[in-house]
């Protein structure tokens, strides 16, 4: 976890209780895991988006390929009348 050994999250956890008082260590932790849950909503939800992004070009890219096709056949179809 970042490096971090038992022994200097121990000494944080102490830094951060003589510094923010024992009220107020629960208040943090909860703002501090909630940023983490939206952050984690937010990756996934970019992940999600680049998903339907990538299939909808190879949709796309499909379609375009068979638009080309059949005009292709109409063109030598024109082209032996």
């Amino acid at each position: 976890m970042f490096g971090l050994g038992t022994t200097e999250l121990i000494v944080i956890l102490i830094i951060a209780l003589v510094v923010f008082g024992p009220s107020k260590l629960p208040e943090i932790g909860r703002a501090i895991g909630k940023g983490i849950h939206e952050f984690k909503t937010a990756a996934s939800d970019i992940t999600e988006v680049g998903k339907e992004v990538k299939e909808a070009t190879t949709e796309i890219g499909k379609e375009v390929k068979e638009a080309a096709a059949i005009e292709t056949k109409k063109d030598q179809g024109e082209d032996a009348e």
